[in-house]
């Protein structure tokens, strides 16, 4: 009797595991930014006889904002532009998706750098980095679809070794997995990209340039599927030694 709630809770667990882990691996939501420049480089504009100012209540008192928003996952990268007049980035991506949108592959890129040549040494760094991040993701990707695969086997003849290496790749999941959402955090919040980013930004394009970043539902979609691949193969690896034991 044990064994059937083992059974059914590792089962449960390994198919929560799988769902969250191929959201978050199919979605293009890990990053979500949005990048603006408020300066006026024109400057004001002394006015004399006969000159005429068009829309001046609309370019001084409008609070809406032409912003250029990015969302980042696995596969793709994608940007638009659109005016903004809430300063709730997570309502705005809910209530607000763009149909038209320029995307570009983006397993082997780093967040988008206007000049691979402003810094070369830097990009091709981020570009080693993010190659280690793509391999780290399919390998989680590929072992918690292979376990699942070996478990659906394993239920019909309660073989304690497929078992094992169901809960054993199950664990190799969860660990990769959660090696891709620590080198991500790493990604944006430790490394200097962004802050080369914004730099080169300031320096080249706006002196006013703002660039806000938060991790989208991709990225929290991970650890939760990190904690129930670990708790699954866990599971699994006990179901197998109490079968093994059942059998001796």
């Amino acid at each position: 009797m044990k064994l059937h709630v083992a059974l059914f809770f590792a089962g449960m667990f390994g198919a929560l595991a799988t769902l969250f882990i191929l959201l978050s691996f199919g979605t293009d939501y890990w990053l979500l930014a949005s990048e603006t420049c408020n300066s006026h480089s024109n400057g004001p504009v002394s006015l004399q006889r006969g000159d005429i100012r068009v829309n001046q209540g609309q370019d001084q008192f409008s609070e809406d904002q032409d912003i250029t928003f990015h969302h980042e996952g696995f596969f793709w990268h994608c940007s638009f532009n659109e005016i903004m007049n809430d300063d709730d980035l997570w309502k705005f991506w809910f209530e607000n998706q763009q149909h038209a949108r320029e995307c570009k592959p983006a397993y082997l890129l780093p967040f988008p750098f206007p000049d691979q040549i402003y810094n070369a040494t830097s990009y091709q760094t981020a570009i080693i980095y993010r190659g280690f991040w793509s391999v780290s993701m399919l390998l989680g990707v590929a072992a918690v679809v292979a376990g699942g695969f070996i478990i659906i086997c394993a239920a019909p003849f309660a073989n304690h070794r497929l078992y094992k290496a169901g809960g054993g790749l199950y664990l190799i999941s969860g660990f990769f997995l959660l090696v891709v959402t620590v080198m991500y955090v790493f990604w944006l919040d430790v490394l200097d990209v962004i802050s080369s980013y914004k730099e080169y930004q300031k320096m080249n394009k706006c002196l006013d340039f703002e660039l806000s970043m938060s991790y989208g539902i991709s990225f929290m979609f991970a650890p939760v599927g990190v904690f129930f691949c670990l708790l699954s193969g866990l599971l699994f690896l006990v179901i197998g030694r109490t079968v093994q034991h059942h059998c001796n």
